[in-house]
């Protein structure tokens, strides 16, 4: 299983959410570039990006930084979501070095982008399922569809997308644990692998979420806990491993 570690946008500074409230943003350092740096050199294998601005506005805002962030982690894979809406935006990035794109709002609202980006990109596309009450949450989850979770996961099953991000909202920055039973019903469902995102505060987490590896759960993605400290990275690396 794979450890993401997150490296949230806002401004041009790394930042943490609570339960994706932009007012609501704790500045960890600075420089994306030299966190991005620690991460790999402490041995991640990927990083997870977002833009939070980008996905509000819907159009990379943030693009100065993810770059820097490129320059400095050389031949890590990056995946980045927010504010990727069309097939040039995804174009744009994955030329400038981006591995895998995640595809969030437009999944929603053009699904027809997504197949058309699995096709000209084979294995960069993932798609980012962001749910509160199991509801999928569109333009940086400012806005609130019908959509469920399932229901647009299984929209793309035969796609050809390279992984699903599921994130609880509810649970995103809150430290109060991942929502495994929702992730593992999902994982479940499909073919598709899934990476589990919101809520991580211990190892216990990991440690639960890598008992149902075998469902389907390839990564999970982790940000405050790492950043203040509750959980060791070279721990976290070490279990997943496992």
């Amino acid at each position: 299983m794979i450890l993401f570690p997150a490296i949230d946008l806002k401004d041009g500074q790394c930042v943490r959410l609570l339960r994706g409230d932009m007012a609501a943003a704790t500045v960890f350092n600075s420089d994306p570039a030299d966190q991005a740096g620690r991460f790999v050199e402490a041995g991640c294998e990927w990083l997870h990006l977002v833009d939070l601005n980008g996905a509000v506005e819907g159009r990379p805002v943030n693009k100065a930084a993810v770059v820097s962030i490129l320059e400095a982690v050389g031949e890590v894979p990056v995946q980045l979501g927010g504010g990727i809406r069309d097939l040039k935006t995804i174009a744009l990035w994955l030329e400038a070095g981006v591995r895998r794109v995640i595809l969030g709002t437009v999944a929603v609202n053009d699904p027809a982008i997504v197949r058309d980006a699995c096709k000209q990109w084979p294995g960069r596309v993932a798609v980012g399922i962001d749910a509160r009450d199991g509801l999928v949450a569109v333009d940086g989850w400012t806005k609130q569809s019908a959509v469920k979770a399932l229901d647009l996961a299984l929209k793309f099953e035969d796609a050809g997308v390279a992984a699903l991000i599921y994130t609880d909202i509810n649970r995103d920055g809150a430290m109060g644990g991942v929502n495994v039973d929702q992730t593992v019903n999902l994982a479940f469902h499909l073919t598709t692998p899934v990476i589990a995102s919101g809520g991580v505060s211990s190892l216990d987490d990991l440690r639960e979420l890598k008992q149902h590896e075998s469902s389907g759960i390839v990564g999970v993605v982790a940000g405050r806990s790492l950043y203040d400290g509750r959980i060791a990275l070279s721990d976290a690396l070490k279990l997943l491993k496992s």
